[in-house]
């Protein structure tokens, strides 16, 4: 499990951002300031760091001079006061990004997604075996846990689709598993021995989306060093998994639409076009419809990646399916913590299945490791109501 420490003297921006990251499964810490991050990192190791510019006894731009000493994680500056040029002088001491409140939750979590990833010190725990309470076939290593018809029903399309090239795009609000099914698509797929390659549309900044889909040239602008290759040159002859599509902008949607239509790409700053073979899948929380209406996305690219479309069903829609999920999560848990799996009473597990779940699958999940840390080998009725 990836941790972060968010450093900020504002207890409401603390609580926000926890609460929105424990929902990804983060494990979260708190410091007031700098001066108190760096006891903290004393003392532990984290993944990633959100730290605000001004506070008292040590401000943002002091601790980004100090906090290398402790720790090797990546550090994303907030900031309500900011200007250009102390974004500039942040990015200068080693942040980066830099993010201005009103913080906007959403970008919070695709710029903690991205940065965990690319961290280069930042190396994940092993898998380690889990019970597979469903896995439709010995080719896909990934774990999609239900048993209901609306899940059954999108794992046969999932079995009928991947063998075939045809573009796919998923959709399903947040929480709901589309990544896991972007991955099965592929295990399953004839590409499978090939690059999996994945890009978040809506954690790249406009004017970086470009280089990272299409590559670019040394000198071709400023802060290209060196050659490097695109997403799509990266996932020649195999699957390239465009990650909340809706999210990205009009201009580079024309340029994505002609990459898939031509299947060559212009790399910035190249004048030679590079030939590439990618099965493209994307996926998206938007309704897209809705978005070509309000001319945010080109109906001419709806068309090109929904050759066939997945819904990723709702946690409420597939109740029937929570006592296998809580279960797995149980001993998932219980492995990752090297204890002993804990249990739940039904009156208990039924009470989750009366459960209005607006983060889905991702909250359950959060809601079951909480109950693991804060209960005595039983879970209760009355626990849940308790800690909910």
């Amino acid at each position: 499990m990836y941790s972060i420490l968010i450093i900020d003297d504002e207890r409401a921006i603390r609580r926000a951002l926890k609460d929105i990251l424990e929902l990804e499964n983060y494990t979260v810490y708190e410091a007031t300031d700098g001066k108190d991050a760096l006891n903290i990192l004393k003392e532990r190791s984290v993944d990633l760091i959100f730290c605000d510019l001004k506070m008292p006894q040590m401000d943002g731009i002091e601790f980004l001079d100090k906090y290398s000493e402790y720790s090797s994680a990546r550090v994303v500056m907030i900031s309500g006061h900011g200007t250009i040029e102390t974004a500039v002088e942040c990015l200068k001491k080693g942040a980066v990004d830099y993010i201005e409140k009103p913080l906007d939750l959403n970008k919070v979590l695709s710029v903690a997604k991205v940065n965990i990833v690319k961290n280069p010190n930042n190396i994940p725990k092993p898998n380690k075996p889990q019970k597979q309470v469903k896995q439709n076939n010995s080719q896909s290593s990934t774990i999609i846990i239900g048993e209901s018809k609306p899940i059954k029903k999108m794992l046969a399309m999932i079995d009928k689709v991947a063998p075939t090239d045809a573009k796919v795009l998923i959709t399903g609000g947040n929480g709901t598993g589309k990544e896991l099914v972007a991955k099965m698509l592929f295990e399953k797929s004839l590409r499978n021995k090939n690059p999996f390659v994945e890009l978040n549309c809506a954690a790249i900044p406009n004017e970086l989306i470009e280089s990272e889909l299409f590559g670019h040239e040394k000198g071709s602008f400023t802060t290209a060093i060196a050659k490097q290759k695109g997403k799509f040159q990266l996932a020649d002859s195999g699957t390239l998994f465009l990650d909340e599509i809706g999210d990205m902008s009009l201009n580079t949607q024309s340029k994505v639409l002609q990459a898939i239509q031509e299947k060559k790409i212009l790399p910035v700053g190249s004048e030679k076009e590079i030939q590439v073979d990618v099965r493209i899948i994307s996926a998206t929380n938007k309704n897209l419809r809705e978005e070509i209406d309000l001319g945010h996305f080109r109906e001419d690219l709806y068309h090109r990646i929904n050759v066939i479309e997945i819904k990723v069903p709702d946690l409420n829609d597939r109740r029937e399916d929570i006592p296998l999920l809580i279960d797995y999560f149980l001993s998932s848990l219980a492995k990752e913590s090297n204890t002993d799996k804990l249990k739940i009473e039904k009156n208990a597990v039924k009470f989750l299945q009366s459960f209005d779940f607006t983060g889905n699958i991702r909250q359950l999940r959060n809601i079951v490791e909480r109950l693991t840390i804060l209960c005595d080998k039983v879970i209760t009725e009355n626990d849940i109501k308790n800690y909910l």
